[in-house]
């Protein structure tokens, strides 16, 4: 018998959570577990029973562990650190793109130009989800062109770097790595929002999927209801690098026959973009700068 059938035989499915209970049916689970595998025995933990549950075995599972959120005063510091290393570093541009797009990739490579031609244009700080994939493609590009480069990582990604807290290259005092996917997108939101006219920001969505997606419509509610640049525009690029976004947009444009969004209201509230010259374009014309003398 496996683990999930241990879990159906001990009664844990459509049960209402509680805590120690939970941690009851924990121990019969690890006990069954350990007999019916013929494992050594498991040692239990517990150094704080209403935070985290650790179990040690000779099995290839060393340990179980649980973490709760025991209060939102962890949620806040954390917020608090996002916000003190975009202090540090200043606000910019922030990417938001695939996991999976890894070096070789086409989107990848235009990317990584992107990035780099954006950080000269506006030479500002560049902030990523400091994952892999298409963020580091931007990641690179920012270095490329000996700008500043920012993170608010999280413990898992989809793809490679699967399960680390630790960035391959950057200095640790340029990332954050957020436990909590709240702080996070804090910090990604806090990254764009301009105080004066003198910064320089944007928001560039590369080709994604749920995570990405998540990040995009978030943020373009959050530029709808003007909890982003309600004092200073903030630029919304959508990069639909080989028609990437254009079923997305044609179901968009489905919403505004079906009234759930104003005519014209989605077009307004972004710039889509087919490739790279147009979007250093619309930025340079939205910052009224030269693009010409950039480099």
């Amino acid at each position: 018998m496996g683990f999930s059938a241990a879990i159906s035989s001990l009664g844990l499915h459509n049960s209402p959570w509680n805590f120690q209970s939970h941690r009851q049916r924990v121990f019969k689970i690890l006990a069954f577990s350990s007999k019916s595998t013929h494992q050594s025995p498991i040692a239990l933990q517990i150094s704080n029973p209403n935070k985290t549950l650790r179990a040690s075995s000779s099995s290839k599972i060393e340990s179980i562990q649980i973490d709760e959120r025991s209060s939102s005063i962890e949620v806040k510091k954390e917020i608090e650190m996002c916000y003190e290393l975009i202090r540090r570093l200043g606000r910019g541009v922030v990417y938001l793109g695939s996991s999976r797009m890894g070096p070789g990739h086409e989107h990848y490579i235009q990317t990584q130009e992107l990035a780099r031609e954006v950080a000269h244009l506006l030479g500002c700080t560049s902030w990523s989800g400091a994952g892999p994939g298409l963020m580091d493609a931007a990641t690179q590009g920012a270095l490329e062109a000996g700008k500043p480069v920012g993170g608010f990582k999280i413990g898992k990604e989809a793809g490679e770097w699967a399960a680390t807290n630790f960035h391959p290259y950057l200095p640790s005092d340029t990332y954050l790595t957020c436990r909590f996917f709240s702080a996070r997108k804090h910090g990604l939101v806090d990254a764009v929002v301009r105080s004066s006219t003198r910064e320089k920001t944007a928001v560039i969505a590369l080709p994604g999927g749920i995570g990405t997606l998540d990040e995009v419509f978030e943020i373009l509610a959050l530029i709808q209801l003007e909890r982003i640049g309600s004092a200073f525009l903030v630029p919304f690029v959508l990069m639909n690098y080989d028609s990437f976004y254009s079923k997305l947009l044609e179901f968009l444009d489905v919403c505004e026959d079906w009234g759930t969004v104003s005519k014209g209201e989605i077009s307004s509230l972004w710039k889509v973009c087919n490739n790279n010259s147009e979007a250093l374009g619309y930025l340079a014309e939205f910052y009224d700068l030269d693009l010409a003398n950039q480099k």
